[in-house]
């Protein structure tokens, strides 16, 4: 599975582009600022989400551009060609207020998440290099795109769970005491909100078993992983459907607590996602900036063969600025272990001698102002 050809209309600082793209590995090269991470931030569209920075959709258009912006892709695929156009803006009420359009093959798609039935878009960029010293929210965002990367219903759960829970903040701040009302929205955030653990719970049991599979002194140390919440707890202890009652139970008894704070405390939204570095025996967030970027690849990494073993497709990486922080010996095993994958992925840098190892099997294509030209 691969991107054949990209087209780009009023996105970022690309007026109008058309690259065709080569299967494996495409190194994109150019100065800070010509547009390379945006190249990649369009690409991070073919998946649910405001991609890769979560930026707004008006953030998206380029700078005068009157009709918001396009972007449309070709996949080669287990289907065949497919084509998938996304955009947003041109006065659209629906696009201005946070809703894309998505079209497949020309059919306008039920919702983003139809695309993962034809391709699954993974990153890692350097505004996540402080994944494991920053909020727990972070680290939960990172786990819920691993986990819809496999599991598509995941994001429609959290968008149902996420709705329950502002309409019982709303009747929290409202000081309501309408049981009725408040055990229906409890009985389903409990409901999803399990469904949204278990789902995590079991993406870190796949992923630990995964990293299982790479060598002790690879290059890419091994994480262990656990979660932090009433939920996961739970989960740990006893059956699904325990776990649910007792979240719901939690939520009745919390009600004036969580009012006195003005929203609810407890929940799948308070979870964390917890790393340690395996050799070391030590908290990732202790580790060095180093010891935490190769963690972090090392996840990813695995994710991707996760991701390729249970869909059959070998996502479509997204690596932003990848070689920079490593030394020659580890970025030949990192491009080692991408040929392995066997997917397309997609790496920038601003320094061509980075990719060197791979100077006769990869695209090359230089970015600037804009454009995109071969070499």
């Amino acid at each position: 599975m691969n991107i054949g050809r990209l087209k780009l209309t009023d996105f970022r600082n690309y007026a109008a582009l058309t690259v065709d793209l080569s299967p494996g590995a495409v190194v994109l090269t150019g100065d800070n600022g010509a547009g390379k991470t945006n190249l990649l931030e369009a690409i991070s569209l073919f998946s649910p989400g405001r991609g890769l920075r979560r930026a707004t959709y008006a953030e998206m258009a380029r700078a005068g551009a009157p009709g918001g912006f396009v972007v449309h892709a070709r996949i080669a695929g287990r289907h065949g060609e497919t084509e998938i156009g996304t955009g947003a803006g041109g006065g659209d009420p629906e696009t201005e207020a946070g809703i894309r359009k998505v079209r497949i093959n020309g059919a306008p798609a039920r919702s983003a998440d139809d695309m993962l039935e034809w391709l699954r878009v993974m990153w890692l960029t350097p505004a996540m290099d402080g994944l494991f010293t920053g909020p727990a929210s972070d680290r939960r965002r990172f786990l819920d795109r691993l986990v819809l990367t496999i599991d598509p219903g995941h994001g429609r759960r959290a968008l149902d769970y996420e709705k329950a829970m502002r309409g019982r903040n709303r009747l929290l701040a409202e000081g309501s005491r309408n049981d009725a009302w408040f055990g229906a929205i409890e009985t389903q955030m409990a409901e999803t909100g399990a469904a949204i653990a278990a789902a995590r719970v079991e993406m870190v049991r796949l992923l630990k078993a995964m990293s299982e599979r790479t060598p002790d002194n690879g290059p890419f140390p091994r994480a262990d992983l656990a979660l932090s919440g009433v939920l996961e707890a739970g989960l740990a202890s006893g059956a699904a459907l325990d776990a649910e009652e007792e979240f719901r139970e939690r939520l009745a008894r919390g009600r004036e607590r969580d009012r006195a704070a003005g929203r609810t405390l407890e929940g799948p939204h308070r979870s964390d996602l917890l790393v340690r570095h395996r050799p070391k025996d030590m908290p990732a967030e202790l580790c060095s900036t180093g010891e935490q970027k190769a963690l972090l690849v090392g996840l990813v990494l695995s994710h991707a063969r996760l991701t390729g073993d249970l869909s059959g497709m070998a996502p479509i990486l997204l690596l932003d600025e990848i070689a920079a922080h490593f030394d020659h010996r580890r970025r030949a095993a990192l491009f080692g272990i991408l040929d392995d994958l066997g997917g397309q992925v997609f790496m920038t840098g601003t320094e061509r001698e980075l990719f060197s190892a791979i100077d006769r099997r990869a695209q090359f294509l230089s970015v600037s102002a804009g454009a995109v030209s071969t070499g």
